[in-house]
């Protein structure tokens, strides 16, 4: 999915019900105390908000009506070890950029959901010594920003590890046992057939542990997958593996069934736009479906050019459309109404800019922000670089700014 990361602390938890829903309070550094209806942490979005060009979320908030972020993703340190960390490399004990996002977030009234795992990178279920230790680790993250919901993303490598994955699921209990009310979600590789091996060797590592979270996402691209219908499909049959695994009827597996999708371009060129969407967001409220995410606002809003030269980006959906037209089907699956917009544009050729920045070197030092011309094109760095080719990829140090 994400192509484009001790003892246990103390939460002060208390059980309640907010809108509906059974909630966790947590003290936190901002002394945010009030949940969202599980129904929003169930639509929140992913978010990276330290890389990727991260978009203002009280912009999307204003735009959209989103009250809830999925922000992605927490890791074991790079070096090794079993500490939190954001993306392998910033600390969660000392980190203050990512508390500030969720401060804002919640100063509008929303709420956050943190992921951890993702595709790539080292997992603390992987550098963790046993699920106790995983479970620890993963409890500095909660009591630290007062969480509400937590979202375990587990794909590759990590879910080819069955002692990573025993790790993270005993974990998740753990969490889940000692933060009453916590919204817990599980998200994996999606497949034609529902899920792969490794995903349902995944859920039988749930029912051996008695773990129930509140939801099985598959992600349903990269895979092979053409559109809304191969979509929907997917979860059908995964929703056919749940009642097989876990001897639920349909409606209880759909209830436990939750949906993550790529919005656009996928990483394997798939196209999934808004009607798409629409689609499989039919398909989840008719079903009664427990979620429906996707990856990712940070690429919700549209490429210059349109088609992004046939490649897929992290800062961008690779389709025609209006700046967090995908966030909206989050919204409208919470339950709410996102404001009117005007209709999609119709793309047009961008003519070149009329000025080229000055030429990239291969012996300067950029930092964050600079920008030069390479092959015709305007780059910006996104953080430190030094004599790396500029190139369009979700990974690399630059942005493309278009031709000039």
């Amino acid at each position: 999915m994400r192509r484009l990361r001790a003892c246990l602390g103390a939460a002060a938890a208390v059980g309640l019900t907010a809108a509906g829903a059974t909630a966790l309070v947590a003290g936190n550094a901002s002394g945010a105390t009030t949940a969202l209806s599980n129904r929003w942490y169930a639509a929140a979005p992913y978010l990276m908000p330290l890389d990727n060009d991260p978009p203002d979320p009280a912009a999307i908030m204003d735009a959209t009506g989103l009250k809830a972020f999925q922000l992605a993703f927490v890791l074991a340190p790079n070096g090794g070890g079993c500490s939190p960390t954001w993306g392998g490399t910033a600390p969660v004990s000392s980190d203050t950029a990512v508390q500030s996002v969720i401060d804002t977030v919640r100063g509008k009234g929303g709420d956050v959901s943190i992921s951890v795992g993702g595709y790539g990178g080292t997992k603390l279920g992987q550098t963790c010594a046993d699920a106790a230790a995983t479970a620890a680790a993963y409890q500095q993250v909660i009591t630290k920003y007062g969480l509400h919901a937590i979202d375990f993303d587990l794909e590759e490598p990590e879910y080819e590890n069955t002692a990573a994955i025993k790790n993270e699921i005993g974990a998740a209990k753990i969490l889940q046992q000692n933060n009453p009310g916590l919204y817990v979600s599980v998200t994996t590789a999606g497949t034609a057939d529902g899920t792969g091996w490794f995903g349902k060797q995944m859920l039988l590592e749930a029912k051996s542990q008695g773990f129930t979270p509140d939801n099985f996402s598959i992600m349903p691209f990269d895979g092979g997958f053409n559109g809304a219908a191969s979509q929907t499909s997917a979860l059908t049959n995964f929703n056919a593996i749940l009642q097989s695994t876990f001897g639920w009827d349909q409606a209880t597996a759909y209830a436990h069934e939750g949906f993550s999708g790529m919005n656009g371009r996928s990483d394997s060129g798939e196209i999934f736009s808004q009607a798409d969407f629409q689609t499989v967001l039919d398909y989840a409220t008719s079903h009664n479906m427990d979620r429906f995410t996707f990856w990712s606002l940070n690429r919700d809003r549209q490429c210059t050019p349109v088609d992004n030269g046939g490649r897929t980006s992290g800062t961008c959906s690779g389709v025609a459309q209006n700046s967090w037209d995908f966030a909206k089907y989050s919204v409208r699956f919470a339950g709410a109404t996102p404001p009117s917009t005007t209709p999609t544009p119709t793309p047009t050729p961008t003519p070149p800019s009329t000025g080229c920045k000055t030429a990239w070197s291969s012996t300067a030092v950029y930092t964050a922000g600079d920008e030069a011309s390479y092959n015709h094109h305007n780059w910006k760095a996104k953080w430190w670089t030094q004599n790396e080719t500029p190139t369009a990829t979700d990974w690399g140090p630059w942005q493309d700014e278009g031709a000039c």
